[in-house]
């Protein structure tokens, strides 16, 4: 069994506390400014936190046996998608009940016909952007995910008890089902989280976007996770053809995001329209995001393909632990720009109650995986496809 040991234990105790002090901080000296700090960290996370979910569900509609043998560590990543959950809900009540002002079109008399403040392009939205489908589309999601990761989880335990394949098809049949449910929950929770702070403005392939950079940074977690187990002597079956794949999926959707990315901002740019192409130019008109906006982009795309293009790249430890960190702090970056230029304008900067907030959700993440980790054994057990997990490639 696993067992948290002090030192990382002190360690993630250290970064929540930071992350409280920065939450604290940020609230009691620009609130108007803390909630988008807030807002965009949650994502962050609760992508990392759902995309456990999604990599357990996709290996088994999948029917891929490659990697069981690490299969306890994204379910373990799982473990913190309630937190996050909550985080978000909490967020998403506050802005409907105006504690903050994260999205334009909540505000008050923009949608009424002759008001100071009316707003035509938005009020023409109004029948999917209103206070009351907005909650009840957010709790729909985040109760689905949660749903599916209990379940999920639950199958998975029982099945090192008791082993026959029934129990396996059952996961690959709920696998199935939360496939279908989260490749429209999770491009709607795009667009409704992320997309309508800029309102006027939309992308066809947004929801893809998200979805990518959600892969991008749940890959990159769920390896370092299981090369830290792997340091402390857990996952003995776990060998250097699994890291090679978990590495290729790194290299893989580091691509695919960048595709999109470059894909969503060439033909924007390029047709320039001008309700279309303002959303860039928020974020390359303002000096204090037009630097980040191509670093991310660049690091995103740069490291990966000069660092982990060989076979040799994806089985050097060392090399991955590097750039999966590169890969997290590039996407982080985005995760602000997404959210910050269509909530402060001109006044957003990265600060204290930024990376703090950051660095005390990455610390209570880090926490409930460990804490997940010690609840059952980390060798799996019955599964099917075992042996041939155990055997990869040999």
């Amino acid at each position: 069994m696993f067992t948290i040991d002090k030192k990382a234990k002190n360690f993630t105790m250290a970064l929540m506390a930071i992350g409280l002090i920065a939450l604290i901080f940020g609230f009691v000296s620009n609130p108007h400014g803390a909630w988008p700090a807030l807002l965009f960290n949650t994502y962050f996370y609760i992508g990392i936190a759902v995309f456990g979910v999604f990599f357990v569900a996709l290996q088994y509609v999948a029917e891929a046996g490659w990697s069981i043998v690490l299969k306890r560590v994204p379910e373990a990543i799982m473990a913190a998608l309630p937190v996050f959950s909550l985080i978000m809900l909490f967020i998403m009540v506050a802005s409907i009940m105006h504690w903050n002002h994260i999205y334009h079109w909540l505000h008050e008399g923009i949608m009424t016909v002759g008001h100071k403040d009316y707003d035509a392009i938005i009020a023409g939205k109004e029948a999917y952007l209103n206070a009351s489908f907005f909650i009840i589309r957010t709790i729909i999601y985040l109760l689905g995910w949660n749903y599916f990761a209990k379940k999920l989880r639950a199958l998975s335990v029982l099945e090192d008890k008791e082993g026959g394949t029934a129990i396996h098809f059952r996961g690959v049949s709920t696998s199935a089902w939360f496939m279908v449910f989260f490749a429209v929950t999770s491009a709607m929770a795009s667009w409704d989280w992320i997309m309508s702070i800029d309102t006027h403005w939309f992308s066809t392939i947004f929801g893809w976007y998200i979805f990518a950079e959600w892969c991008a940074i749940g890959f990159t977690t769920v390896l370092l996770f299981t090369l830290y187990l792997k340091r402390k002597g857990h996952l003995q079956d776990v060998n250097e053809n699994h890291i090679h794949d978990l590495g290729k999926w790194i290299f893989a959707f580091s691509l695919v995001w960048t595709y999109i990315w470059f894909s969503q901002f060439m033909l924007i740019w390029y047709a320039n329209i001008p309700e279309e192409v303002t959303y860039f130019t928020a974020r390359l008109e303002v000096e204090n995001y037009k630097f980040l906006f191509w670093f991310s982009m660049i690091i995103n795309f740069i490291a990966p393909i000069i660092l982990l293009m060989s076979r040799d790249a994806k089985r050097n430890n060392g090399r991955l632990i590097f750039v999966g960190c590169i890969i997290l702090l590039g996407h982080w970056l985005n995760s602000y720009l997404l959210v910050t230029p269509g909530t402060l304008g001109t006044h957003g900067h990265i600060g204290f109650t930024e990376v703090g907030i950051g660095l005390g959700f990455g610390g209570l993440l880090i926490y409930l995986v460990l804490n997940a980790l010690t609840k059952e054994p980390l060798e799996t057990k019955n599964h099917p496809f075992l042996d041939e997990s155990k055997h990869l490639h040999t």
